[in-house]
């Protein structure tokens, strides 16, 4: 009985975490903070509900019995410090959100002010003063609501590293002053960069994993589709939001057909496209539709959106707009400079105009630093040299792709193709 209800609090917790450390911290202007009182909140339900049975509104009593303890972590900080007269103002205002033990009932006013504190979460917990490993681990606690165990396993850490890392990030935040708000104006597009940067790199980490057995580990990309989700409840007239989440909605509708029956992968040209999933990708194409109708100059994810409805709107590999393709990538390149950008040209250069024109937009990045020690780069050299015929070139470098490759089911699939070379 008992496991079935830690269960049901485990659920709600993960729904409602974020909401929850969004409020408190609103009021105590300190994440970690914030995370302790939350967790607070998390042991009373874990002591109460197997006992008195779950609340109606589960997520109402975790916020009130929070809010209240916020409140008075304020109180007892003002004793402490000897601060009584100037915080009291600020106090008796606070003093108005006290939650009564029988309310659980959350207006339209209130379910405002939840939203708000979320986008200011997501913000803070995206600010771009943390490096980008503590900004993933820091989101994916607060926002995603997972344990240290959990997270460490999503990014193949140990639990004390990740434990550390998002102890620092909260450290950093607090000592450079960072404000528990929205930013405006030019430091919204700058700020709102990173956040979608972070729910980008969650997703593509679950989605081709960088180390480790497996090549896919769907929690990560789920949580990123759910924090894509949410963001884009919170900002649903943000083109660049849009277009985050129409591609992550498209890549998700393919993962079932990216492996085999015995997990190994299956390469986006080879998948069996009746295994995708049809709603998805119908609701990745509705908000494409409906970021680009909101400008006419579309940014790096409504770009990357585009690029992916290409595919998703072909019923096989040679039916895909490769010409529509190529272009897609060239004015991503010219938003967005990158190497790999201009590897990904290459390959739908050569599915439009040949292996040969592939190979021209390749050849310059054989030399570039930042793709040294790229797999993916050694991987399409060969399989370009393969569509030549060049074998023995492509068979190194298909081997070149395996050293390189951290990931053991990409290891043994670049090995094969070097093999089926010999």
């Amino acid at each position: 009985m008992h496991s079935a209800v830690h269960e049901r609090i485990a659920a709600t917790w993960r729904i409602e975490s974020a909401s929850v450390v969004a409020a408190v911290a609103r009021r105590v202007r300190d994440l970690g903070v914030a995370e302790d009182i939350a967790q607070d909140a998390l042991v009373a339900a874990l002591e109460h509900w197997p006992v008195d049975g779950m609340p109606d509104k589960p997520g109402a009593w975790l916020m009130r019995v929070a809010i209240n303890r916020a409140l008075d972590h304020l109180r007892q900080r003002a004793t402490r410090e000897g601060h009584e007269a100037d915080i009291a103002a600020d106090l008796e205002a606070l003093e108005a959100d006290r939650v009564p033990d029988v309310a659980d009932t959350v207006d339209a006013r209130r379910q405002d002010t939840i939203g708000d504190d979320l986008l200011r979460l997501i913000f803070t917990a995206c600010h771009p003063v943390l490096s980008a490993d503590a900004r993933v681990a820091l989101t994916l606690k607060l926002l995603g609501g997972l344990t240290t165990h959990e997270i460490a396993r999503a990014v193949l850490q140990t639990e004390t590293t990740v434990a550390q890392r998002i102890v620092r990030a909260q450290r950093t935040l607090r000592e450079a002053g960072v404000p528990f708000e929205v930013p405006r104006g030019a430091a919204l597009a700058e700020r709102l960069g990173s956040v979608l940067e972070v729910i980008y790199l969650v997703f593509n980490e679950g989605y081709t994993a960088t180390r480790g057995d497996d090549w896919m580990r769907p929690a990560m990309c789920d949580e990123a589709l759910r924090l894509a989700r949410v963001l884009t409840g919170l900002m649903p007239d943000e083109p660049e939001v849009l277009g985050l989440l129409a591609l992550l909605e498209i890549q998700a509708s393919r993962s079932a057909a990216r492996t085999d029956a015995e997990g190994r992968p299956v390469l986006l040209e080879r998948q069996d496209r009746a295994r995708w999933d049809r709603l998805l990708i119908r609701r990745g194409l509705e908000v494409i539709a409906r970021a680009e109708s909101l400008t006419t100059a579309p940014g790096p994810y409504q770009l990357q959106a585009a690029i992916a409805a290409c595919h998703a709107r072909a019923a096989s590999a040679p039916e895909t707009d490769w010409a529509r393709m190529a272009a897609l990538y060239a004015e991503l390149a010219r938003v967005q400079p990158s190497p790999v950008v201009e590897l990904n040209r290459a390959v739908a250069v050569s599915r439009h105009a040949g292996a040969a024109a592939g190979l021209q937009v390749l050849a310059p990045l054989l030399g570039e630093p930042a793709l040294a020690r790229y797999p993916w780069l050694a991987a399409v050299h060969g399989d370009l040299l393969e569509q030549l015929g060049r074998r023995a070139e492509a068979r190194a470098a298909f081997e070149r792709a395996a050293e390189l490759t951290e990931n053991a089911q990409d290891r043994a699939l670049m090995q094969a193709r070097a093999q089926s070379l010999a």
